[in-house]
């Protein structure tokens, strides 16, 4: 398991019954979690010090309860990344922390390169954890591509608060597999990718994605978009369900068919201060030189 133990700003203080509490800087929020299915909590004390708790309503979506007045929104670091967290609907803040070990990963790829020439496509990009980690690097050039027009707005502000505003940066609102289509058209190449695909979203124009549908075509379509220098491709998956083997499979039968190199797949993972335990975060694949 590759797991995000590098935070000092953000952190799981504890979990059980279907929820964790967090710390965002100084900020303290309990959020629902499907994969704490265990009882009972080592600090149960400390929840009651939770600045808001989101809860799940019956009909299936959920909200936030304020207990203390919080600021519109606020900064966390990691290293020298900010990010700015603010409660969402569906539970979000902005940010995925366990993301961490592959902003790492894909930082020390391009700091080891001992290349000044490193071009870096972000698919699915949300608020631009990737994108700074990689810029921050030292890519050249980042490509940020997201459906969302706020979240790719979102990510333009982060990137100016890790003091990344006059790094090449290019924030694309585009439907992920209409924009590496037309990459591939114009002969554009990429020695990192990095893909974080929802189980299930829509485009900006209502293009339909479904994660078992299209990640083999994407992976196929990005295959053709590695340079013949290319050092990395990074795919993330929340999707329960999606056997890390599936994605080891779908990398060897695309990228690793066409380059060789190796792949690897883990869990990803967080770990829970109060308890010593490791919260479980969804299952990464890496194919790399």
């Amino acid at each position: 398991m590759w797991i995000s133990d590098k935070w000092k700003d953000f952190e799981v203080i504890d979990s059980g019954s279907g929820e964790k509490l967090e710390r965002w800087g100084n900020i303290l929020l309990a959020r629902p979690d499907p994969q704490v299915i265990w009882e009972g909590r080592f600090r149960p004390e400390l929840w009651d010090n939770a600045h808001a708790r989101y809860s799940r309503s019956s009909d299936g979506g959920g909200s936030w309860k304020y207990n203390k007045k919080l600021p519109e929104k606020w900064t966390v670091s990691y290293g020298n990344l900010k990010f700015y967290i603010k409660p969402m609907g569906f539970k979000h803040t902005g940010l995925f922390p366990e993301q961490a070990t592959n902003w790492d990963y894909v930082a020390d790829k391009i700091k080891l390169s001992g290349r000044n020439d490193i071009k870096v496509l972000n698919l699915f990009a949300y608020t631009g954890g990737a994108t700074v980690a990689a810029a921050a690097a030292g890519a050249q050039e980042v490509v940020h591509v997201d459906s969302s027009k706020g979240m790719v707005a979102w990510a333009k502000e982060n990137a100016e608060l890790s003091g990344l505003g006059n790094s090449y940066i290019r924030f694309i609102v585009d439907d992920v597999i209409k924009f590496v289509a037309r990459e591939k058209r114009r002969g554009r190449k990429y020695d990192i990718i990095i893909m974080d695909p929802p189980s299930y979203g829509r485009g900006p124009n209502g293009e339909v994605w479904k994660l078992e549908d299209e990640l083999y075509r994407l992976l196929d379509e990005c295959s053709g978009l590695l340079s013949e220098n290319s050092l990395a491709m990074v795919i993330n998956s929340y999707t329960t369900g999606l056997s890390p083997i599936v994605v080891s499979n779908m990398i060897s039968l695309t990228v690793k068919k066409s380059f060789c190199g190796e792949a690897f797949v883990h869990e990803i993972g967080l770990p829970i201060t109060a308890s010593g335990l490791i919260l479980p975060c969804g299952s990464t694949g890496r194919w790399e030189r």
